[in-house]
């Protein structure tokens, strides 16, 4: 028999390769992090010899590790601190002034674990963050054991992080060096928005972008405000600004896309762009619906992501892939569109495309890195279980992920964290919530 160190048997596997959508009764055996072989159960009791062997072949769905490919990971104290506003009055009165304030390498550090916690419990094992001390955020990420693309944010106004753009990108950079040798961390470009970022800045990013082949990941077209005010401005459609720059190509992540025209979206097929939507935080700000069967019949990649807890509020990737088939539909006007395999496949493997590492995550098959989840599809509210991946995007929640892990090695076991303490997480919380409540509104409105 052959050696190897994790057996994982269950009763349904949604691999997200090759031709079967749903394996039945196999097993998933894990050697030095990598996924060696996926196999009946029986042939895998016969071939190998495991140092650990986890039985969930009763009722457990096994699926590739969920990606949220958009994230402010360290926002995760300011969760429903500014909630029912728009956009930028939810930006420049409530939350740019937090951060004016309270911005430090402690807030980051603590934001970022918790965010961390919160997205291992549903089954994320890689995240595309974009936020302030990124050198922070990369240690943490480090000792937790996820894996994470870090943003090498740039913004024309000075923030604690820089004080100006020639210095987020030398910062940037430096974080660039730092992990380029990482196995689980790397790096993107991440100018904030349009509106955020001038011209010579983002000539200089793209220079840096085209030199390095890093991507580019920002905010585009998230409101009709952004549009609208770029016009007076700038004469041109951020898209279009940005494609003059030389910035529409492979590899921009253009998150949100809520206002595109058809020939946009035509022109966003041909560079090969690829699209983040976060629906439940364009929800709950207004921002609008992206068109996304739109994108995807035109050939662009579209991923997935929660965006922060101060605008959505949560990281939960279970409901985020609800929500977008969900609205998909109506945005389509077609009940057919955005199937819940199709879900599914924008939070794991085309997250995986847009970041570019879809050579090792994304779905299960050998060779690949061993991100999984498990999400128990025992309990009554997703019972009976006709289809597996239509149970987990319609029925299923976050507290039926009992199991995560990154490169084979468990990151939450029977739903308790591994590399995270819980209770050193919650007094966290507790601080920064009598830190941070002078700033939210009481219940009859007032500051507290």
């Amino acid at each position: 028999m052959e050696s190897i160190d994790t057996l994982i048997r269950a009763r349904w596997i949604a691999p997200m390769h090759g031709q079967e959508r749903v394996l039945t009764d196999h097993a998933v055996a894990i050697r030095h992090g990598v996924i060696e072989a996926i196999c009946p159960i029986e042939t895998a009791d016969a071939r190998y010899q495991a140092d650990e062997i986890v039985d969930l072949s009763t009722d457990h769905l096994l699926i590739p590790g969920l990606i949220n490919a958009h994230t402010h990971a360290a926002m995760n104290p300011m969760r429903g601190i500014a909630n029912d506003k728009p956009l930028m009055p939810w930006l420049t009165e409530h939350i740019w002034p937090i951060e004016s304030a309270e911005m430090s390498q402690a807030y980051v550090s603590d934001g970022v674990d918790l965010a961390m916690a919160e997205m291992i419990r549903c089954g994320t094992t890689c995240f595309n963050d974009m936020y302030f001390f990124p050198d922070v955020a990369a240690a943490r990420i480090d000792a937790a054991g996820m894996r994470a693309t870090l943003g090498m944010i740039v913004i024309d106004f000075p923030s604690v992080w820089a004080a100006e753009p020639a210095e987020y990108l030398d910062k940037g950079l430096a974080l660039r060096d730092a992990w380029r040798h990482h196995d689980r961390i790397s790096t993107v470009f991440a100018p904030h928005a349009p509106y955020t970022v001038s011209d010579e800045p983002l000539r200089k990013v793209r220079t840096y972008a085209d030199e390095m082949e890093l991507r580019v990941h920002m905010h585009v077209h998230e409101t009709v405000d952004e549009v609208d005010d770029s016009c007076d401005k700038h004469g041109m459609r951020p898209l279009a600004r940005l494609d003059a720059l030389g910035l529409v190509n492979p590899g921009l992540l253009a998150v949100h896309m809520t206002q595109i025209t058809d020939d946009e979206i035509a022109r966003c097929a041909a560079a090969g762009i690829h699209v983040v939507h976060s629906p439940e935080s364009n929800l709950k700000l207004a921002s609008g619906l992206c068109p996304v069967q739109k994108l995807l019949d035109a050939g662009i990649n579209v991923a997935l992501g929660t965006d922060s807890v101060a605008s959505n509020n949560d990281l939960d990737m279970l409901g985020e892939m609800r929500t977008a088939a969900l609205i998909g539909k109506v945005a389509a006007n077609d009940a057919a569109a955005i199937p819940a395999d199709t879900a599914l496949a924008m939070a794991t493997i085309n997250g995986a495309r847009a970041l570019g590492i879809d050579d090792r995550t994304g779905s299960l098959a050998p060779g690949k890195m061993a991100d999984l989840a498990a999400i128990d599809l025992s309990d009554l509210e997703t019972r009976p279980v006709f289809d597996p991946i239509g149970a987990l995007v319609y029925s299923a929640t976050r507290d039926q992920v009992t199991d995560t892990w990154v490169d084979g090695r468990p990151l939450m076991r029977d739903r308790r964290l591994t590399t995270l303490d819980a209770a050193d997480l919650s007094r966290s919380v507790d601080a920064w919530q009598q830190r941070l409540a002078r700033y939210a509104p009481s219940a009859d409105g007032r500051s507290v």
